[in-house]
């Protein structure tokens, strides 16, 4: 279907029309497709999504309807935006990182995920989103945290948990409410062949997401030169919090001490 979503909107609409008129032969020869494309688009790949609509059982004017329903779901879907952080350069306009973190984590009212690899100021990194969850009580927020093992550090894995879990929850989260937090413990495994919880990427209500190369810091925020996709994409945004969240049913993920 990609082929008839490429075409520009008027040209579907030609399309349309010779198929709810009878204009186009039933066998679909290039002579009849090439007259009601007018020249645009191509051919063969149009001949093929036709066909496969046909195959399908769907008349002329069936087929008609349901291209003209095309340009109600381009309009429907937004393209992704170009987030982006660092100098600003005069003539290019795009999403400011710390503007469109700020934007989902204070709107949210269903679901949050809130994924980094690191962070620096507790208080400030978290403090929007502290202030929604404690506005808003049916918020349910999963963060997704590293805990880094310091190169040549022998404290025990349960250790280092328990000690990072104290210093966030003292000094690091700054509201009342509390998220669930969850880290990957082979970053702690002295043994393992290694591996961190690397990924950037938020989740809001399961409807929009943004992927990024920005860490919750302020030189990623705002100094750095960092790029990111906000999507708004329903079918995507579950693909993603599903997927976080069969990490941590199947174990891979382990759920950070709440006291």
């Amino acid at each position: 279907m990609h082929a008839l979503l490429e075409l520009p909107s008027h040209i579907r609409d030609r399309l349309a029309s010779a198929l709810a008129s009878g204009m186009l032969d039933e066998t679909l020869s290039t002579a009849s497709l090439r007259s009601a494309l007018g020249g645009d688009g191509s051919v063969a790949e149009v001949k093929g999504a036709l066909s496969h609509l046909r195959g399908l059982g769907l008349s002329g004017p069936a087929a008609a309807a349901w291209i003209r329903s095309l340009d109600d779901l381009v309009a429907r879907t937004r393209a992704p935006d170009l987030v982006w952080s660092g100098p600003e350069v005069p003539g290019l306009h795009a999403r400011d990182t710390r503007r469109v973190y700020e934007e989902l984590l204070g709107n949210a009212e269903r679901t949050l995920w809130v994924c980094t690899y690191a962070f620096f100021d507790g208080p400030r990194a978290f403090e929007v989103l502290a202030r929604r969850m404690d506005a808003t009580p049916a918020l349910r927020t999963i963060l997704l945290l590293n805990i880094q093992r310091k190169r040549a550090d022998t404290t025990a894995a349960d250790q280092l948990v328990r000690r990072f879990a104290d210093r966030f929850w003292r000094s690091d989260w700054p509201g009342t409410t509390r998220p669930q937090v969850f880290y990957d413990p082979r970053s702690l495994d002295p043994d393992a062949p290694g591996g961190v919880l690397h990924a950037k990427a938020v989740v809001a209500d399961d409807e929009v997401a943004l992927v990024t190369s920005a860490n919750l810091t302020e030189a990623a925020l705002d100094r750095n030169i960092e790029i990111g996709l906000l999507v708004h994409d329903r079918c995507l945004a579950l693909t993603l919090s599903s997927h976080f969240r069969a990490l941590i049913d199947v174990g891979l993920l382990h759920a950070l001490p709440a006291d």
